[in-house]
């Protein structure tokens, strides 16, 4: 019997573990590995390859990274599709290329979170679960029938950090599965539909004059590394990286809408990461 064969379309960190979990099991073989365009990243605006990219590489397959995937998709025949954060709309040739369909692992529990920046909406909105999907891929963005879900409980004081570890990580068993025994779908709830938007630096602007130090300590822990927080404190402009709504021994109080938030650690701009404290120290 023929292994099930897979073109494998992802970008970040967060895809590399399901590309893994595909490249190991020993009746999938993945025949290509699709991935974004090498790009300057840092402040030395290095170009690097992506991690999807590198694990690909190590594991001696082809790569292809077309500007755009709907218009370049490889003439390959495969059984299925598998997109995770690739990061690039499709269209529908590309769905319809696979013998079986093209499936989507996605970042939180469908109908919940369409959209770009599913992790992300999940902190900032303090839900109390998430999880994976995953979905046969559909024209409309993220309203393809399901295949399967694993949900998974947001720890308290939850970061970006750790819930995409975690994500990135759960739902792997759950793809193999689906990829060697299709179940019966199921059609999303079209009246539970949230939806979320792709992430600018714009995003990480909190006002603590309109807003709540609930609101801006989830900002904090959704948005942080990336597209940061930045925040009016001490007459300057800088980037939040830590906070608590109780104070530490070397927090700093930010006045808010309803209370107050502690502000940990921060970063004025042009100086590197340092306390509340430190940074009142050196105003003064």
């Amino acid at each position: 019997m023929l292994p099930i064969s897979v073109i494998f379309a992802g970008t970040p960190e967060f895809a590399v573990p399901a590309l893994q979990a595909l490249i190991d099991d020993p009746d999938i073989s993945v025949k290509m590995v699709v991935t974004q365009p090498d790009m300057p990243v840092g402040r030395k605006q290095e170009v690097l390859p992506t991690p999807v990219k590198k694990a690909a590489l190590k594991a001696g397959i082809e790569v292809f990274q077309p500007k755009d995937i709907s218009t370049d998709f490889p003439d390959i025949e495969h059984d299925f599709l598998v997109v995770v954060a690739y990061g690039q709309l499709v269209k529908q040739n590309v769905l319809d290329a696979p013998k079986i369909a093209a499936l989507n692992v996605h970042g939180s529990l469908l109908p919940q979170w369409r959209g770009a920046s599913p992790m992300q909406h999940t902190l900032l909105h303090g839900d109390a679960t998430t999880g994976i999907t995953i979905q046969r891929m559909v024209r409309k963005l993220d309203a393809g029938p399901i295949l399967g879900k694993v949900e998974h409980v947001v720890k308290d004081r939850e970061t970006i950090s750790s819930l995409h570890d975690s994500l990135s990580v759960i739902g792997t068993q759950l793809l193999i599965d689906i990829i060697k025994n299709p179940p019966e779908e199921k059609d999303q709830d079209e009246t539970g539909v949230s939806m979320c938007h792709k992430l600018s630096r714009e995003s990480g602007a909190v006002d603590p004059k309109t807003m709540t130090a609930i609101e801006i300590d989830r900002a904090v822990r959704a948005l942080v590394p990336w597209p940061g927080v930045k925040c009016g404190v001490g007459g300057a402009e800088v980037k939040l990286l830590e906070t608590q709504l109780e104070p530490t021994e070397d927090s700093i109080e930010l006045p808010c809408k309803d209370s107050v938030l502690h502000i940990i650690k921060l970063q004025p701009p042009g100086k590197t990461a340092m306390s509340g404290a430190d940074f009142m120290r050196g105003r003064t």
